[in-house]
């Protein structure tokens, strides 16, 4: 056995821990019993921590210190290497972390998404603030132990955008502060608003499910390698070769929660099923990047879902699926009110114009966190003052204000900013489509996306973990990472809707 299937041999059997651990995740968040939180818990920590002390093991190190000598470095495919550099990155990184640490972490976010979910309900921040003040001081532990240049937070954010600082983020912030926000104050001012009233009513859960999966099947979603269910927070996970489920939520006033819910969650299962099976079981095989799979949610959800030549074609089935709400409500007034813009207290609802604010709240306040400027009983306080600063707005509560998202009771410090870059990868990589796609924009008309599909598949899914995110960003679109793409593509359009 080559040193290749070798390593290739130990990514295996880590992929099937992994995915048993991904099955338990899935359960926990849709229908495991109540009861059954805890043993699942110190099930899921223990499972996880097998499938990381393999990863950590001193074989898998012996393999790749060997792969790593140059001679036989410069043996191996273009393939071979980018494995060798994705499972030497990743290994040194889990290395840092001590099996007791990690399974200590694993087993305290497996409680707290728990707790989180009922300290929501009860709109209780102080029931949920220990096991946040636990997460945050592990995570302070786990940046020492991967090490930073600069600033601790980079070295959870580097977990979830490689290659991405809080420098560099800020670089990026600042022209969307600049261009966006005056804009936002114009549409509020002088734009000329949607009748936002028609998308209020009764919208019955049979009928919201079944346009769901009407929209996921146009999108192109494998049912035979996936499913759709119903939780609180939606997500899409990958089980394994073959299964990729993603999930949403029916509001009983309001359908676009669902319905775009699963167009969202559908562009990340798009990229899980477009990965290329020849690499499962390899260091290759997943992801480039969490923004780089939130770029294909972007898309699909919101350049392709509320677009009005995507819509053209797609509104009669909404007309279809809810008769007595929009039978005489024209295209073009649905158009428009399905983007509306509005600061609102919500990310997941948020308007294309405004959601990279709370980004950009979620990302300062997190951070202060970590590099011990803000201690947990004061999240609340200061999430507001933010929310007032960026929105104009301040939530009546703390289950629509700080309490609102999974990820930091999920332990996943590090991970907003991934939303906001995905919105500018997106950008980037339509702006590209819609010039090599000849008449894109006619073809969405017709309610044709398999030329979008397989230019995605082709140019991103594909590749697996072949390069780094601005590696790929730049194969794919000959440039760097550019904000410019998104504030043109959002200014040309809401400056239409709103007649500016």
């Amino acid at each position: 056995m080559s040193l290749i299937e070798e390593l290739n041999a130990q990514y295996k059997e880590i992929e099937y821990l992994n995915n048993a651990t991904a099955l338990m995740a899935w359960d926990m968040r849709t229908y495991l019993p109540e009861k059954g939180s805890d043993e699942r818990a110190e099930a899921y920590g223990y499972i996880s921590t097998l499938a990381f002390k393999k990863s950590t093991s001193q074989e898998l190190g012996r393999i790749i210190e060997e792969l790593n000598g140059s001679e036989v470095l410069q043996s191996l495919s273009d393939d071979e290497k980018a494995m060798v550099r994705v499972a030497t990155k990743s290994y040194r990184r889990a290395r840092a972390l001590p099996p007791e640490f990690y399974q200590k972490f694993m087993v305290l976010v497996a409680k707290s998404e728990h707790v989180w979910e009922e300290a929501r309900k009860r709109n209780d921040f102080n029931g949920f603030a220990p096991y946040l003040e636990e997460i945050v001081s592990l995570s302070r532990e786990g940046a020492s132990l991967y090490g930073y240049d600069e600033n601790p937070y980079d070295a959870l954010l580097e977990g979830y955008e490689e290659g991405m600082t809080s420098k560099r983020l800020r670089e990026i912030i600042q022209p969307l502060k600049e261009e966006l926000v005056p804009f936002l104050k114009r549409i509020i001012e002088n734009g000329k608003a949607p009748e936002t009233g028609i998308m209020k009513g009764k919208f019955p859960r049979k009928a919201q499910e079944k346009l769901s999966y009407k929209a996921l099947k146009f999108i192109g979603y494998d049912f035979e390698a996936g499913r759709l269910d119903e939780t609180v927070h939606p997500f899409t996970i990958g089980v394994g070769v073959g299964d990729v489920r993603v999930t949403t939520k029916y509001p009983p006033d309001e359908f676009t929660s669902s319905l775009y819910g699963s167009f969202h969650e559908g562009g990340h299962a798009l990229y899980e099923q477009g990965l290329p099976a020849d690499l499962s079981g390899t260091p290759l095989y997943s992801a480039v990047s969490l923004g780089i799979h939130e770029s294909q949610s972007r898309m699909i959800e919101n350049m392709v879902g509320r677009s009005k030549e995507f819509l053209t074609f797609f509104y009669p089935h909404i007309q279809k699926a809810f008769p007595n709400n929009f039978k005489n409500v024209s295209m073009k007034k649905f158009y428009r009110a399905v983007n509306e813009v509005s600061p609102s207290l919500i990310r997941i609802e948020a308007d294309e114009v405004t959601y990279n604010f709370h980004i950009m709240l979620r990302f300062e306040l997190e951070e202060a966190m970590i590099r011990g400027e803000l201690e947990v009983c004061d999240l609340p306080r200061r999430w507001n003052d933010k929310m007032k600063e960026y929105l104009g707005i301040e939530p009546p509560d703390n289950r629509d204000g700080v309490l609102q998202d999974v990820h930091w009771p999920s332990g996943m410090i590090g991970y907003f900013p991934s939303y906001m870059l995905g919105n500018l990868y997106a950008a980037q990589f339509y702006a590209k489509a819609e010039s090599d796609i000849k008449r894109l924009d006619k073809r969405l008309e017709r309610g044709d996306l398999k030329p979008l599909i397989e230019w995605l598949r082709v140019n991103i899914h594909s590749q697996g973990r072949r390069y780094e995110p601005a590696e790929l960003l730049k194969k794919v679109t000959g440039r760097d990472l550019d904000p410019g793409y998104f504030i043109k593509y959002v200014k040309d359009k809401y400056s239409g809707i709103y007649s500016l």
